[in-house]
């Protein structure tokens, strides 16, 4: 078993050879087949999620036989755009929403597909607070009265002061982020094996600034500031360092996923549970099951796309080696709860135009996902982690009782804001996952991998988070994280 700063210096040196393979070289305009240097090959990918997409599209361009296997009756995966229950044609997005302007494959790929773009407020712009009780207005100004212990000195300073001092300030010491082999740095195993909160707490920040800072953002990554990396915060936000505009796929974000099938039709198959895997030295098979039946298909190799919750359910014969199987077995997840809410009218632009909220409550995020979208209606997501999951998975209350209960207790709806059609319970294929009935609207339990997991050497594959954290490198431990490409 190695130790945690070699595991690293692995991850970090395969991220960069996988980089280096295809990811930011991959042909992103149209034109003839790439030369081929060999015979083609037979392929099959498991999974259409994007990272399967795309893995099928630059070898089909190669000249490949490919064959793409997905369990569900729609192609994207992680990437899904919800429509049906919404009036006037409106849309929010159960997955991945934004592309950040420093990830220059998912915005050549939408160039490929000529698929309209068009730019969104950044993150930073959340000005809308609801902490201790009370609403904010501040733009992380100083001299707020936040309803939080501050030093006089913090209180100075304001949120950005605070981040600047307590967080920004320490990227200097990380080096080159993306270079191969980071971290090389024996000092930077200290970051790795301290929670952000106990990080913030070590540059001098007091409880009330640490409660304040992780409003927002900070809190919505795995199950809070206690529960992942320093060093992989500090990582991301190094990367982020070149990020100065997201932008959002006009019409819906499966509008990618959706471009790259039309491409493959013929070589997708739907509803195509991958229930065998069959590794090999000079050839591989999986088997299919399918109404009951099985299927056995052979190809020169395969691509597993498939994410480790899915992937422990697999038989594999013969098995992966020790610490793969551990790393698919083990790697914890983690969960958030998103509700949608559409009301017939958006009722928080008359004071101006809000897009997202932060509070310290167990709602953490609200997001507006209309506000580029046209009419007088509006849909909302309101966000909540694990721990208000749990409570709710854990009630007893029937599912209409919760609806009534959810609405009694809606300021909106006594103002006869929110719409009938968004009242209904439902379930339906793409709101796959645990479910959690805690409200009267469709709610996914969306899991993501803790940051506090190691994945063992060697256990590295296809993702569809190929672009994250620039050049298609993985997270500071060697794991793919919760942020899509958008």
């Amino acid at each position: 078993m190695v130790n945690r700063r070699e595991f690293l210096r692995r991850a970090a040196l395969t991220a960069a050879s996988l980089a280096a393979c295809s990811p930011l070289k991959a042909r992103t305009t149209p034109g003839p087949p790439l030369a081929q240097g060999r015979a083609p090959k037979k392929v099959v990918v498991l999974g259409a999620g994007l990272a399967g997409l795309v893995a099928a599209y630059e070898l089909t361009q190669a000249g490949h036989d490919v064959t793409v296997l997905e369990a569900r009756e729609r192609p994207g995966g992680r990437v899904h755009t919800i429509r049906g229950p919404f009036s006037d044609g409106l849309h929010a997005e159960a997955g991945a929403v934004f592309i950040p302007n420093n990830h220059h494959l998912a915005l050549k790929y939408a160039d490929v597909f000529r698929l309209s773009i068009q730019p969104t407020p950044p993150p930073s712009a959340t000005t809308l607070f609801y902490v201790g009780g009370r609403r904010f207005i501040a733009n992380w100004e100083a001299n707020v009265e936040w309803p939080f212990d501050l030093t006089p000195g913090e209180t100075k300073l304001g949120v950005a002061g605070m981040w600047e001092k307590y967080i920004r300030s320490a990227l200097d010491g990380l080096g080159d982020v993306t270079a191969p082999g980071w971290p090389w740095d024996p000092r930077l195993e200290a970051l790795d094996r301290m929670s952000v909160s106990e990080f913030l707490r070590s540059r001098g920040a007091s409880p009330g600034a640490v409660a304040l800072l992780r409003v927002g953002f900070l809190d919505l990554v795995g199950d809070g500031i206690d529960s992942y990396s320093a060093l992989l915060m500090l990582r991301r936000f190094a990367l982020r360092q070149t990020e100065s505009m997201r932008f959002i796929i006009t019409g819906g974000a499966d509008r990618l996923p959706r471009a790259f099938a039309t491409t493959l039709v013929p070589r997708i198959r739907y509803q195509s549970p991958v229930v065998r895997i069959e590794p090999g030295e000079t050839c591989a098979g999986v088997v299919v099951g399918r109404e009951g039946q099985h299927q056995r298909i052979t190809a020169d190799h395969i691509i597993c796309t498939l994410p480790f919750s899915v992937l422990k359910r697999v038989d594999i014969s013969p098995s992966f080696s020790p610490h793969k199987a551990q790393a698919v077995e083990q790697l914890p997840y983690t969960s958030s709860t998103r509700v949608y809410l559409q009301f017939r009218r958006r009722a928080w632009t008359s004071e101006r135009r809000w897009v997202s909220a932060a509070t310290d409550l167990p709602v953490k995020w609200v997001f507006e996902h209309t506000v580029s979208q046209p009419g007088p209606r509006g849909i909302l997501e309101r966000r909540t982690g694990t721990k208000t999951h749990g409570r709710a998975a854990r009630s007893r209350i029937s599912d209409p009782a919760r609806c009534r209960h959810s609405f009694r207790t809606s300021s909106a709806q006594r103002a006869g804001r929110i719409s009938p059609v968004s009242t209904r319970p439902r379930g339906q294929d793409g709101w796959r996952g645990r479910w959690n009935r805690a409200s009267a609207l469709p709610v996914r339990s969306t899991r993501r991998r803790r940051r506090g997991a190691r994945r063992p050497p060697g256990a590295y594959r296809v993702s569809d988070h190929c672009e994250l954290d620039q050049a298609g490198r993985v997270d500071a431990r060697g794991r793919r994280t919760r942020t899509s490409p958008f």
